[in-house]
């Protein structure tokens, strides 16, 4: 991915625009400092952090993507990174955020100028002509910011003379903010393209599973009522569970939960046959995980061990403490399945088989949140049943729990 090589070549690019600018423009700011006073470093070393650290605080709202509210958040920090008088960040259409004055008088003439920069797609360095003798605002430059799409708007940074120094690092400046913002398009095309992978298995759980769970269910209506009573209970809160509307994460107790009841309503159809083992820590069941991750591997185990047999199924379902990790893993003694029909199946090839979904859908999301060797371990041949085994990180940055799915 290029995404991360490009932010360090920004912030690069920013410091040696605007090192210098600060060392030199504010040199005078530090001849009044007190000899004796706490050592911070030299001019330019203290100008270093100071970019970095405004740079920092500007990054998180940006990553929201080129809103008003973002803007707004980020134009104080993005000034102060310049050093302008005035600064303001546009979309195509408006300016969506102003710093410093002018506001007043500048706004209307800032987005003709905008307007004009579209056209060509680079810097452009003008005089404001403005005739107010009290306006420091004398100079603007207007520098593109870009996405996938091509040009998204402007970053315009204003001064009260024309400067090379101002042109070049209000065009880095807005690199990197370009930057970011490629950065939160990537974020949200993740975001939709695991609600499409969830929204893929939802729609392998649909059809296929609950007419069999209701078709159990209707079974024990007259020779079971309470039976029923408590199994419908079960089907209520799994699907609630399966079809909950926000949050990419939960929690490995309420997804051994789900499982839970998953495997009440399998029990249901498939009576004694079915035969299933817990062993799980205490300790992890706290930790994070991508949502519906466990069933349809549970699903799958199901549908080995006992759809495509008529002997017992044995299913042991095992989650221990690991350090740094958790340590999952599914193992039936069912039909198993050919090494090589496996390996197309996890490269997305279509197979016929109903794993065709489940198997890939939840390698694929394990690897796009925790990274490649974070994908899943399968042990398997033909007649020797199958074991999958999952590593989860306790902690990665990005991935939490929103809470109970309940009510959703």
């Amino acid at each position: 991915m290029s995404g991360p090589g490009l932010t360090a070549a920004a912030v690069v690019a920013v410091l040696m625009a605007l090192v210098a600018g600060f060392a030199l423009g504010r040199r005078h700011a530090h001849r009044g400092e007190r000899t004796g006073a706490l050592d911070l470093g030299t001019p330019v070393e203290r100008a270093t952090f100071h970019t970095l650290h405004t740079a920092s605080l500007a990054a998180p709202p940006l990553r929201a993507g080129l809103t008003e509210d973002a803007a707004r958040k980020a134009a104080k920090r993005l000034r102060s990174l310049l050093g302008t008088e005035a600064l303001c960040v546009t979309d195509r259409e408006s300016v969506l955020a102003w710093d410093g004055p002018g506001a007043d008088h500048h706004v209307r003439r800032a987005m003709a100028r905008v307007t004009d920069m579209l056209g060509s797609g680079r810097s452009q360095s003008v005089r404001t002509e403005c005739q107010r003798p009290d306006c420091p605002l004398k100079w603007a430059v207007i520098a593109p910011l870009t996405g996938e799409d091509g040009v998204l708007g402007a970053l315009v940074a204003y001064g009260s003379r024309e400067s090379a120094v101002l042109v070049r690092a209000a065009t880095e400046v807005a690199r990197w903010v370009s930057v970011q913002l490629e950065l939160s398009e990537l974020d949200r095309s993740r975001t939709r393209l695991m609600e499409a992978e969830i929204k893929a298995l939802r729609a392998q759980i649909s059809p296929h599973f609950i007419f069999n769970s209701l078709a159990a269910i209707a079974s024990f209506v007259r020779t079971d009522p309470e039976r029923a009573r408590d199994l419908l209970l079960e089907f209520a809160d799994f699907t609630r569970y399966s079809f909950r509307r926000h949050g990419d994460f939960t929690t490995l107790a309420e997804e051994l939960r789900s499982v839970e009841q998953y495997l009440a309503l399998a029990g249901a159809r498939f009576g004694d046959r079915l035969k299933v083992t817990l062993q799980v820590a205490p300790e992890v069941l706290p930790v994070a995980l991508p949502f519906l991750c466990l069933q349809p591997l549970v699903e799958n185990a199901v549908k080995h061990g006992l759809e495509d047999s008529t002997q017992e199924c044995r299913i042991t379902i095992a989650a221990r403490d690991a350090g740094s990790e958790a340590a999952l893993t599914i193992e039936d003694n069912g039909v198993g399945m050919d090494p090589a029909l496996l390996r197309r199946i996890l490269a997305g090839e279509r197979t016929g088989s109903s794993s065709g979904i489940g198997l890939p859908n939840v390698d694929e999301r394990m690897r796009q949140v925790y990274g490649d060797a974070y994908g899943l371990v399968i042990e398997t041949g033909v007649g020797a049943g199958m074991k999958i085994t999952m590593r989860i990180p306790k902690y990665r940055a990005g991935v939490y729990s929103s809470g109970p799915a309940a009510g959703n």
